[in-house]
């Protein structure tokens, strides 16, 4: 596998309906346009979202990959903004229950591709399966989609103190995604933290937020991200500021910034089930 430095970041929520997958889509699409050579993958591997929310029609999908039928690079799709999406099988049970072999099998695939990607961003499925609990400890950073609901920051919470307790994680990015304005978002940190900082040692960082604002319906309506559709809207400029803060992260220069790295966190982490 090459020593290529990838950036590998998981996407999550806890709970559905938070807008991950808008997340995961328009930032990829801004790294994408800085020049960042991005894949995206979705990882809600029995119920596919990303090819629906973007229009595009995929022939093959990682239940393929899995059964041997193709490689990786075979299922790769084009995206906007030129990174590519790696789809998800839907309505396909077996996807959802991977065993130990499969993850490994699955995540290997991606040695191939590893000298073509600057940042791997993986929108995860919402609840805390051990599929998403996988995907989240093999990544390098995790960025957590909070809304202003109640059952979006319990179910955060409630993610992050299983993260920090049973996996050993204890750092966090936080956006708070469909505010009204940046102090509710700051608001929404500040609750999340009230009960971290009481009762877990973690650090969470308040990494931005994005407004409530209609082009985002409208461009889920013309299956497009915003950042396309609508580049110039509230929401297009937010995840163009959110995109600069996450490509300013540290890239680990350890085996931790390989994409080798991330292939054996998740096998570890699916053997150890």
């Amino acid at each position: 596998m090459s020593g290529h430095p990838v950036q590998v970041i998981a996407v999550t929520g806890g709970k559905g309906g938070v807008g991950k997958s808008n997340v995961s889509l328009n930032l990829g699409m801004c790294l994408s346009e800085m020049g960042r050579r991005v894949v995206l993958l979705d990882a809600d591997l029995g119920l596919a979202n990303l090819d629906i929310l973007l229009g595009l029609t995929a022939r093959e999908n990682i239940s393929h990959v899995l059964q041997g039928q193709c490689s990786m690079r075979d299922i790769l799709v084009d995206g906007p903004g030129g990174m590519k999406i790696v789809p998800a099988s839907s309505g396909t049970k077996g996807m959802v229950e991977l065993g130990p072999r499969e993850h490994a099998g699955l995540i290997h695939a991606f040695s191939e591709l590893s000298d073509d990607i600057d940042v791997l961003i993986i929108d995860t499925a919402a609840g805390i399966s051990d599929m998403v609990m996988s995907f989240v400890t093999a990544a390098q950073e995790t960025l957590f989609v909070v809304t202003n609901e109640p059952t979006s920051i319990t179910d955060a919470y409630a993610m992050i103190k299983i993260l920090n307790q049973d996996h050993d994680m204890y750092r966090f990015n936080i956006v708070a995604n469909m505010v009204r304005s940046q102090q509710e978002g700051r608001d929404i940190y500040a609750k999340l933290t009230k009960v971290t900082d009481r009762f877990l040692d973690v650090a969470l960082q308040f990494t931005g937020c994005i407004p409530f604002d209609d082009y985002v319906r409208k461009a889920i309506q013309r299956q497009k991200a915003v950042v396309e559709a609508y580049p110039r809207s509230k929401a297009a400029l937010a995840y163009r500021t959110l995109a600069n803060k996450v490509d300013a992260w540290p890239l680990a220069t350890t085996p931790r910034g390989h994409l080798e790295f991330f292939v054996d966190r998740l096998v570890q982490g699916a053997a150890a089930r």
